[in-house]
């Protein structure tokens, strides 16, 4: 009789210990999830307006190419045994 009284006990407890801590785990989860979307929307209406300046504009080649289509790019390697 002492064994089954203190198998009860003992799982009710560890019922009761899971859905507090399933709750308390959700309620963290939902928290960090609304301050991360409030972070959001703050860098989102952050955002500076108006024009954009580009400081370097690189060098473009115009029509010519490092290698044919047909061949590809050559890669040297090594092979190691």
């Amino acid at each position: 009789m002492g064994l089954i009284k203190f198998l009860v006990i003992a799982l009710g407890i560890s019922y009761l210990f899971m859905s507090l801590l399933r709750f308390f785990f959700r309620t963290k989860v939902r928290q960090m999830y609304e301050r991360a979307q409030q972070q959001q929307a703050q860098q989102y209406q952050q955002r500076p307006t108006g024009s954009i300046k580009v400081d370097h504009v690189p060098n473009q080649q115009k029509g010519r190419k490092k290698f044919n289509d047909r061949e590809g790019e050559y890669v040297p390697y090594e092979e190691v045994k």
